[in-house]
């Protein structure tokens, strides 16, 4: 009963993370701003939903899997973040009006 409830909870809660995850790449207006949508709630929300699920699984065999799937998630995420974020500042798609002046000071002396 404890089980079941504490799974719902990681479950729900881990996917509502998610869920905000996905609005946010839909409502935010660049680039930079939808990588960090896409990376940080979203491997949370899943990290949750994989919490719930071990719970539930209670020390099958599949929970190794289910760990191994947490940590590439938690290794791969970051490094594509920081990938895709260095290639919209080289390829110079930053809208400025989003930046405040000592950003956009810093962009044009080119630190």
């Amino acid at each position: 009963m404890i089980r079941d409830i504490l799974t719902a909870f990681f479950v729900l809660f881990g996917s509502s993370v998610a869920l905000t995850a996905a609005i946010g790449i839909v409502r935010f207006p660049d680039t930079l701003s939808r990588m960090h949508a896409a990376t940080k709630p979203q491997t949370f929300g899943m990290i949750l939903v994989l919490i719930g699920a071990l719970i539930q699984l209670d020390g099958h065999v599949d929970s190794g899997m289910l760990v191994l799937t947490g940590l590439f998630t938690l290794i791969t995420a970051p490094v594509i973040a920081q990938r895709v974020g260095r290639l919209v500042y080289r390829e110079q798609r930053i809208d400025e009006h989003l930046l405040d002046e000592s950003q956009l000071r810093a962009r044009e002396r080119g630190d």
